[in-house]
C-alpha cells in the first residue's frame, strides 16, 4: 500500500501526525513534513496510515494499492 499527501490541501491541523507518530512527522511550521510526496507504507504500519487518513479533515491523506507513477 502507498500512501500520499496532498500538500494543496494540508492546512496544518496535526491530527494525522498525532495518530501516526512512526509513520509521520511534523515541521517547524506544524505541518506534516511529508506533505507533497507518495511513498509505500511498511507493512507493520498500515493501521496508523488508515487512521491518518480518518483524522485528516481536509482529505489530504490518501492511501491505496497502485503503486507511484513517474512523471
Amino acid at each position: 500500500m502507498f500512501i500520499e499527501i496532498d500538500a494543496t490541501k494540508c492546512m496544518g491541523h496535526g491530527r494525522c501526525y498525532a495518530v501516526a507518530p512512526d509513520l509521520l512527522t511534523d515541521d517547524d511550521e506544524g505541518f506534516v513534513a511529508e506533505r507533497g510526496q507518495r511513498w509505500e507504507v511498511p507493512a507493520d504500519l498500515l493501521d496508523q496510515a488508515q487512521e491518518a487518513v480518518d483524522a485528516c479533515p481536509e482529505g489530504a491523506i490518501a492511501v491505496s494499492s497502485a503503486a507511484p507513477v513517474d512523471a
